[in-house]
């Protein structure tokens, strides 16, 4: 297959497996959204390569009756297809070769005007705008153009092709300083005719020339048009704006982009996400976007570093008027909002932060929608910019490095497409399809509320899930060794989304920590399970003090056991019996090599007698490895009915690349009467468990997102016996960083 498609419609959205889809963002510090009866929600996921054999869909755009939609693929000197007729049954529709690199593209009619650069080198820019027809797949024009062209714009009274010509420096000489030559500039189309016959003129950027930054280098970023023929271009490096008029190609006005002052950021990468740094940060502008015909909102996206070391990009968006007032600034706040949702990508702290770079405007029915695009975080921010600040409406998740941003209004449609994969683990590059339906935000399914000083708790990678003994709507989580220290998060589950409202650090522990499992005990402390890394830190059951996050008794395996540890150790732990005289119960991850432990498949669960300092083992049996790469268990939890429930499942992503997702389950054991024995004389004990399916829950996260998640790896039962689920992000590292927090419903009813 070449998608991976879900019906988020009536049938799914209903689904009791699918019961937490339908969340909103209100009460949260995901913010005071704008109340509406409609919010996007995720259709289909078009696998390019697998599809069309791309290897990226950087730009996109729609044809006029929204039924295809066509992207660049650089890579391959090409362009694709897609059909959407069904949107939620997105089919390949082939490529055409356009004889160099597309960097951008419009649909006119029954064409795809395509830019396509050239050079032979950054002193020597060249590139040609190719005219495709759409239903003929033949190339009908080729216009050469004097540089390198980037961004194309066609104006809403199709009279005018705006195209940038960038002639992009070279980041290895001078230090990647400005100015380098030639020049770029803008050429304006005028169609009229067959495509063989349209005219090429440069617009006059004298006035941006005089006042600019690098003088004479411009490198033009962006181009959009408004309904009076006025372009709007961005000019990253300089860090400029022109407004130019193309019925004359006079320019109109130029203005600096200018900086903003940011508070409370993360500006160092030390696997910790610390949101206290002040910044004050060039704009310097990506995309650009009207709003209207006298506002656009530009991505403040970045890519410059000064003589003196500074480099820009101001993390948000803002929106001017045309006469260069800037008439809202989001400054950190939408970086906060990423925060919040778990998809912030600390690997890019000392860069651009989430790095808005595209933006696009749409407006459907009588809601102005503004969409801006992350490229580091994977997410699409939604605001309703009809009054005089914007307001945010939803969230949207997409695959790694959405570029392409585009709004269907006329068939209720948001179109992103990504320009990365990890081909290796299954993601591909994929345009992302959305549509307008009645009901609240599906997404986020998590946030964070806000801390006493009025910043988002930052979370990353959830682990294991517990359930407070008392309060049913108390839930706790960990961290994993995505960031530097461990955590334990209380979670809120009586909210829509569900709410992280506070966190505390795990301290004292001999070693670092990797927080895979977490229980509470009689008690009322926690237990949590850290997983070893081989020759850097061992396996370790901690309990921990509920008010301090101090570290009273720390456990460890037996020397010759940790010395046949592998890295995938730890991971659930569960945890019966009164205080002082408890039963602690660990799952390991996968099988580990040993003398008289040949199986090499089944893995095994280890239980620790508190009261007798006593190990035992006893075998957990493995499903068959298949199409989803290796299997290993994630989470082990005490259920109400005196059994134990195991997460097991495979590496598999998404679908029809790749390693695919087959395996995401939760199987009951019974570890009570199991045969627990210790090693003898290093050899291992022979039991072996028996396992009875309780849920699958790979339909859940089809259904729920944007490409199957790999990790399931929490599972707990709240006091009142509602089941909940959470996915692991990876911290949105080589990762499309989704978080899904599912209600699974009542554990009845799974048996």
């Amino acid at each position: 297959m070449s998608l991976f498609s879900k019906s988020h419609g009536k049938s799914l959205r209903l689904n009791a497996l699918a019961a937490a889809v339908a969340v909103g963002l209100a009460g949260t510090a995901v913010a005071a959204n704008k109340s509406t009866d409609s919010t996007f929600v995720p259709i289909a996921s078009f696998d390019v390569m697998a599809g069309n054999g791309s290897a990226v869909a950087e730009i996109v755009d729609v044809s006029g009756n929204g039924k295809q939609l066509v992207y660049t693929d650089g890579e391959n000197e090409a362009i694709g297809f897609v059909d959407i007729s069904n949107p939620a049954q997105p089919l390949a529709a082939g490529t055409v070769a356009v004889g160099g690199e597309p960097t951008s593209l419009v649909v006119f009619g029954r064409y795809a005007l395509v830019a396509v650069n050239t050079s032979e080198s950054f002193t020597n820019p060249s590139g040609k705008l190719v005219v495709v027809n759409r239903q003929t797949r033949a190339v009908v024009a080729e216009h050469l153009l004097d540089g390198q062209p980037d961004s194309v714009a066609l104006s809403p009274d199709q009279r005018y092709l705006a195209i940038v010509i960038e002639n992009e420096r070279d980041e290895d000489e001078n230090g990647g300083l400005i100015p380098q030559y030639p020049s770029g500039g803008l050429k304006i189309v005028r169609i009229h005719g067959q495509p063989t016959t349209w005219t090429i003129t440069d617009a006059d950027l004298s006035p941006v020339a005089a006042n600019a930054p690098a003088g004479s280098d411009l490198e033009p970023e962006y181009v959009d048009i408004n309904q009076r023929n006025e372009a709007v271009v961005s000019f990253q490096e300089n860090n400029h704006f022109a407004i130019v008029d193309l019925t004359s190609g006079r320019t109109l006005n130029e203005f600096s982009a200018g900086s903003v002052e940011l508070n409370n950021v993360d500006s160092a990468e030390e696997d910790l996400i610390s949101l206290d740094s002040q910044l004050n940060k060039r704009r310097e502008p990506d995309a650009v976007s009207w709003i209207d015909n006298n506002r656009f909102a530009s991505a403040n996206e970045g890519d410059f570093e000064d003589a003196n070391g500074d480099e820009g990009g101001s993390r948000g968006f803002t929106i001017f008027n045309k006469s260069g007032v800037v008439e809202f600034e989001s400054a950190e706040s939408f970086e906060h909002l990423l925060v919040a949702a778990g998809h912030y990508n600390e690997g890019r702290s000392e860069n651009k932060g989430v790095e808005p770079e595209s933006v696009e405007f749409g407006k459907f029915g009588s809601r102005q929608l503004l969409f801006v695009g992350s490229e580091r975080s994977n997410m699409v921010g939604v605001y309703d910019v009809d009054g005089v600040e914007p307001e945010l409406v939803q969230l949207l998740p997409t695959g790694i490095g959405p570029e392409g941003l585009k709004a269907i209004p006329s068939k209720g449609l948001f179109v992103a497409s990504t320009e990365t994969d990890e081909a290796g683990a299954g993601i591909p590059t994929m345009i992302n399809i959305f549509e307008m339906q009645r009901g609240d935000a599906y997404y986020p399914m998590i946030v964070s509320d806000n801390d006493i000083n009025g910043l988002p708790i930052p979370w990353v990678a959830l682990s294991g899930l517990a359930a407070d003994s008392v309060d049913a709507n108390t839930l706790y989580a960990v961290s994993d060794s995505f960031l530097a220290k461990g955590y334990i998060y209380t979670v809120d589950a009586s909210a829509h989304p569900a709410r992280i409202t506070s966190r505390q650090e795990v301290t004292g522990a001999s070693s670092s920590l990797d927080l895979e499992g977490i229980a509470v005990g009689a008690d009322g402390d926690f237990w949590v399970a850290s997983e070893g890394k081989p020759g850097t830190r061992p396996n370790a059951i901690l309990k921990v003090d509920r008010a301090t996050g101090m570290v009273t008794e720390e456990i460890l395996l037996p020397a010759e056991l940790e010395d046949n540890a592998r890295s995938n150790g730890f991971e659930g732990i569960a945890v019966t019996g009164d205080a002082g005289a408890e039963q602690v119960y660990v799952a390991i991850q996968r099988a580990w090599p040993a003398e008289g432990d040949d199986d090499g498949v089944n893995t095994k669960i280890a239980r620790y007698d508190v009261s007798s300092g006593e190990w035992g083992f006893v075998h957990y049996p493995m499903e068959a490895e298949g199409q989803g790469g290796w299997i290993g268990l994630s989470e082990l939890t005490a259920l109400p009915d005196g059994r134990f429930a195991v997460v097991e499942r495979d590496k598999g992503w998404g679908a029809s690349t790749g390693l695919n997702a087959e395996l995401k389950a939760v199987y009951a054991v019974d570890l009570a009467n199991a045969a627990f024995d210790p090693y003898v004389d290093g050899v291992a004990p022979s039991a072996v468990l028996s396992k009875e399916l309780l849920v699958d829950v790979l339909p859940a996260l089809q259904a729920n997102s944007i490409w199957t998640t790999e990790k399931l790896e929490g599972f707990t039962v709240a006091a009142d016996g509602q089941v909940y689920v959470v996915t692991d992000n990876d911290g949105v590292d080589d990762a499309p960083g989704e978080t899904l927090f599912l209600n699974l419903g009542n554990f009845n009813d799974l048996r």
